[in-house]
């Protein structure tokens, strides 16, 4: 079995070497994630070939989902939890874990707004992507999946600076030697930079997301 994978100019490094490792068919296209979709839904349309959405579709926000499970396993009194947002799948997924029982924020960069832009408008809308975290969270827009359950479960959204994430960054290093790339540290970013102030005795979880770093940058 063969993975052909569509991703767009603005991948890191560190994950492009990643795919290659993996010896999957790679195909650098578009400047974004949208153009790269577009491509992908034509050769999947071309070849008949099983279709992986990055983030909307059901199979794979079931699986980020299983997060939350994993949250309640190992910290069933939590209170809230943070998670950045990009295409909306794993805050989709882990919302509807908990459909209500803790309180789910959201954080996203300023330039990769996605989910607080559509909350503003009442909808999905498309955004111009832009910053440090775009090529994690770089979606043009949100996903309809990702949406609707963040529209029922999720309790706030708040932005961060791309210099609040590099401090997040510094600090997993600096304090825990965890390895975070910028999408992975913008949770973290929510808490420290104060977009997010938990309540007294609130136990909050942050979720980092994602250690594709290129180690150059770090």
């Amino acid at each position: 079995m063969s993975a052909e994978i569509f991703v767009p100019e603005i991948i890191s490094p560190a994950k492009l070497a990643k795919l290659e490792e993996y010896k999957a068919n790679i195909n650098i296209v578009g400047r974004n994630f949208s153009e790269a979709l577009e491509a992908c839904l034509a050769r999947q349309k071309e070849t008949g070939a099983k279709l992986l959405h990055a983030y909307d579709q059901s199979e794979i926000v079931t699986g980020q989902g299983t997060v939350g499970l994993e949250f309640e396993e190992q910290v069933p009194e939590l209170d809230s939890l943070l998670i950045a947002v990009g295409g909306g799948g794993l805050i989709g997924g882990v919302s509807s874990w908990y459909r209500g029982r803790v309180k789910i924020i959201a954080v996203e960069t300023k330039g990769t707004a996605t989910l607080h832009s559509a909350r503003k408008a009442g909808e999905p809308v498309g955004i111009t992507v832009s910053g440090l975290a775009a090529d994690a969270l770089g979606a043009s827009t949100i996903g309809s999946i990702g949406y609707n359950a963040a529209h029922k479960y999720v309790s706030k959204s708040v932005l961060v600076s791309d210099q609040d994430v590099a401090d997040a960054q510094r600090l997993l290093w600096e304090s825990f030697r965890q390895i975070a790339e910028p999408g992975g540290a913008t949770a973290l970013a929510g808490l420290l930079s104060g977009a997010y102030v938990p309540e007294p005795n609130e136990k909050v979880g942050v979720l980092v997301c994602g250690g594709n770093m290129d180690l150059s940058k770090l």
